[in-house]
């Protein structure tokens, strides 16, 4: 388990290293909670409109292959655009806060009417901050909460929404003592704050915290104060935010081994626990709660993707996809104010590549997520994605 530990850490930071990067680079940065840009500019929906795409080329290898696949992304959701025409201009960014303003005031004089990307917290961040004054909307790659707000919002997915999902399933299922487990850290503290955040909005009880710092030393001294905890304040539920590149895999064979088992305890997880397949292989996680995305939206955007592209697409591509997809559906309106922020933040929300989504008020994102669990180490859908959104939530 131990090896799991750190080879498998070592084998997903391609694929998890861009998720965190998203939040940790400007973590002290923008103003969450700040409403939306009402405004925005005017557009002629009797021809092309202009859109910027932002993309981290001319960084990393890693980052150019990611770029392409936006591009790739962002062009095949195009297609699916009745009556609508985009004229798509790609600028690269580096990866580089400074170099996303540039693109982002370059773009706009160019005469984009709305921005795509970038993908980094702090190069969203500046793009937002060097457009503002234009009134033009950014609809940022990160999943940073902490830089929504004003022109810019984000679509990836967020801590607060994975959260307040599993929550609300929790309560409704009787398990609403909560005990979490996180990572010292930004990332870690920040999904400390959404599953408190969503504790309290669900009205659940927050049973207790245990922090740990990320070594396999920490990570097992942890535990027995993770037991302390859940005994002597009688949690039903135990929360976890770490993931399979850095600690679930200790917790999950150490947490059992303690006696704090997913029989007596409901294990729940803010990240994938499917991924990479053999973490449905460990202990800790039979019978746990995680969220996934509308599985039919996510295989059929990927199936056309490999049809056209003749590879899978990037984790991350689909947000392209579903920039392109909010922008079709409001310029197909014929409203001139089809792009300001009033009109994204629309409650209907859109049908992207892993289903539905709506922007908030706040720059932050709702996604539909389905609550899954593993049962013989296979993956059990509990209860399925919405499929329209109601009220206030889902």
């Amino acid at each position: 388990m131990i090896a799991f530990f750190d080879a498998g850490r070592k084998k997903m930071r391609l694929l998890l290293l861009p998720l965190f990067a998203l939040f940790l680079a400007a973590c002290d940065m923008g103003s969450i909670g700040s409403l939306a840009n009402a405004g925005g500019p005017r557009i002629n929906t009797n021809a092309p409109v202009p859109v910027a795409l932002l993309v981290p080329r001319g960084g990393s290898s890693a980052d150019d292959l990611l770029a392409q696949n936006l591009e790739n992304a962002a062009r095949l959701a195009m297609r699916d655009l009745d009556g609508v025409e985009i004229d798509l201009r790609v600028y690269g960014t580096a990866g580089n806060a400074a170099t996303a303003a540039s693109a982002a005031s370059q773009a706009v004089s160019e005469g984009a009417k709305i921005i795509l990307g970038p993908l980094y917290g702090e190069a969203a961040n500046a793009a937002g901050v060097a457009v503002s004054g234009q009134g033009v909307n950014v609809l940022s790659f990160s999943n940073n909460a902490t830089i929504a707000g004003g022109n810019v919002f984000v679509l990836g997915p967020t801590f607060e929404n994975t959260a307040d999902r599993l929550v609300r399933f929790a309560k409704k299922n009787g398990k609403d003592r909560i005990v979490i487990v996180h990572a010292e850290g930004i990332a870690g503290q920040l999904g400390r704050n959404a599953i408190q955040q969503a504790i309290a909005a669900n009205r659940a009880t927050l049973a207790g915290t245990v922090e740990y710092a990320l070594s396999q030393e920490a990570v097992t001294a942890a535990v027995p104060r993770v037991k302390a905890t859940m005994e002597g304040s009688g949690a039903n539920a135990l929360f976890l935010t770490s993931n399979s590149a850095t600690a679930l895999p200790l917790f999950a064979q150490l947490l059992p081994e303690a006696g704090i088992s997913p029989a007596g305890t409901q294990f729940i997880g803010l990240t994938r626990w499917d991924i990479p397949p053999q973490t449905l292989a460990l202990p800790g996680v039979q019978g746990g709660w995680f969220t996934l995305p509308d599985s039919a939206s996510s295989s059929a955007f990927a199936q056309r993707y490999i049809a056209a592209y003749s590879e899978p697409p990037h984790p991350l591509a689909g947000l392209a996809f579903d920039g392109i997809a909010a922008v079709g559906a409001l310029v197909q309106s014929g409203k001139s104010k089809a792009l300001s922020g009033a009109a994204l933040t629309q409650g209907s929300g859109f049908r992207g590549a892993s289903g539905i989504f709506r922007l908030r008020r706040d720059g932050t994102n709702e996604r539909a997520l389905a609550v899954a669990t593993i049962r013989n180490q296979q993956v059990v859908v509990l209860e399925a994605a919405p499929q329209a959104f109601g009220g206030a939530g889902f």
